[in-house]
This record gives structure tokens, sequence and C-alpha cells, in this order.
């Protein structure tokens, strides 16, 4: 059998190491790999898919661009407005009638968030600041994950409220209240994040990392962050943003235990079986101790 990653570009995708170090350990003989497909040749691709296929990772463009493409959308992926896991709907007899659209992105985030620990509201306390720091496709995900955990008024922080209101209109469709936040200088910025209960970074590497330099001077008395960080980056790690917020007390992880989970949740939907966890987080790269605490 088998299944891929889709993606334009893709040669940096850690998911083949992941989803192979699953087959492996589970004992099935499938091949998972990965191919470059933009917008363009999405159509295509899809339709070419053959009984062999149990299922598709995608990746950037390709997340919204594929929602027209699919006979079936979770509820979960159509609020959020992204995809990011092809599976096979079956009809009478057995016969696949289509694909089916999934979003384990947010399952992701909220289990990296608990290796922080970020419990959901049904284990404690909900969160009750929460803080996204930029606007792109991923932080529509960030905010399903932080709706799950309770947080009911998150704060999105972009370069412009103007471009990002589609992120409002998703977090309505969640059932929260989304305050966009105009990320202007990185003081304030900073001072925002260090007073919230839980932030998601989903900024590209470098972005954030005025504001890492000046984390240590909003914090009083040399006090930590009041809540974890979760920066969506993972590679290269740590990026400066989670080196300043581990350096200050406060628990941080980093993208790839979000990579890791999402993958894990892959791989039940497409095997049907438990995933194995630590065989596919000893795939991935080594993660630095001191800046996951706890």
């Amino acid at each position: 059998m088998r299944a891929a990653v889709w993606g334009s570009p893709i040669a940096h995708s850690l998911s083949p190491a992941l989803h192979r170090a699953a087959y492996a350990a589970l004992g099935l003989d499938w091949r998972y790999d990965a191919h470059e497909v933009d917008v363009a040749a999405l159509p295509a691709a899809v339709a070419a898919l053959d009984e062999t296929w149990v299922g598709v990772s995608l990746t950037m463009p390709l997340k919204a661009a594929v929602l027209p493409l699919l006979a079936q959308t979770s509820s979960l992926a159509l609020a959020v407005g992204a995809v990011n896991t092809l599976l096979p709907v079956r009809g009478e007899q057995g016969a696949r009638a289509g694909w089916r659209g999934e979003n384990t992105d947010v399952h992701g985030v909220v289990a990296a968030l608990a290796e922080a620990g970020v419990e959901p509201a049904e284990a404690g306390a909900p969160p009750r600041s929460a803080v996204v720091l930029g606007g792109g496709a991923t932080a529509a995900s960030a905010l399903a994950a932080l709706a799950q955990l309770g947080a009911r008024e998150p704060v999105v922080v972009v370069r412009s409220p103007e471009r990002a209101r589609a992120l409002v209109d998703v977090g309505a469709r969640l059932g929260v209240e989304v305050r966009l936040h105009r990320w202007s200088e990185p003081l304030p910025v900073a001072e925002l994040l260090a007073r919230a209960d839980v932030v998601v970074s989903t900024a590209p590497v470098g972005a954030a990392d005025g504001v890492a330099e000046v984390l240590a001077e909003v914090l009083p008395g040399g006090s930590a962050p009041a809540g974890a960080l979760l920066d969506v980056v993972y590679a290269p790690w740590p990026t400066a943003l989670g080196a300043a917020w581990a350096a200050a007390g406060a628990p941080v992880v980093g993208g790839f235990a979000m990579l890791l989970h999402q993958a894990c949740r892959q791989v039940e939907l497409m095997t049907g079986l438990p995933a194995p966890v630590e065989a596919m987080r000893a795939a991935g790269p080594a993660v630095p101790e001191q800046l996951l605490t706890r």
C-alpha cells in the first residue's frame, strides 16, 4: 500500500521519516514518499490516485486548494478552511468513492501544548488568555486548538489586521471571538505575549527575533512569562523566541512536537492502528531537553 506527502517545496519535509518509522514499528510493508505537487498539478494528482493509495498528507500550498476536489470534508477542516490529510471514501461493496479531507494539524497543536503542560478545559482551568503570533494558514489551526482548550477570546497578532479578517471568520465558525492586534514594534508584542496563559507562534523563521530580544525587559524582577509557548518552527531549532522563553524559565515546545503528533494522527487514520509515538519521535531531529521545561 502507498501514501505520500505532497506540497511545494517538499524536499525539506520530515513526514517520510516519521511515517516510515511508524510503518516499520507496526510491521507494515507500506511505501511513503514525498512528491512535489503545486496547486496547478493538484487536480490531476488526486485523479491519478488508485486503489493502492491509503492516504495523502498535504502541506503548503495545497491545504485550501484541495477543498473543491473532495467528496467529503470533516467539520473541523471546514471550520479551519484547511485540509492536511486525504483518506479514501468507500462506497457500495467497498469501492472507493472519492476522498475525504481531514485536519490533523489541530490535534498536533493540542498535543504539542500538552507536552508543555497545557491541559484541556475538562482536565483543569482553561487558559484565560491566549495569543497567536502571525496570521497565516497555521494560525487558523492554532485558533481551533485553542478553542478546544477552552480559550474563548484569543488574540491574533498580525502585521496587517485588515488582511487577517478571515481569521475572525474562522473564530466565529469555531465559536470564539478573535481579537486582532497590530504587530508594530517588538516591545508591546513582547508585553502581550509575556502576560498570556498560552502563546502559539506561527511566525516564520526570524520574524519574532526582535520580540525575543526585548522579552527580558518586560518581565518584572526577572520573573518568567505567565504561560507556555509553542513555536511551530522546527528547523532551525531553537528559535530566538523559544530560547528566550526557556531562558526566562517558562515552558516551551517546538514545532517538531506539533509535526510529530499530527503525523501520529495521520498514521492512525490511514492504518487503523495506534501510532507508535516514541518510534516516530526517535526518527526526528534531536530536541534540546533544556528547551522543554514543565
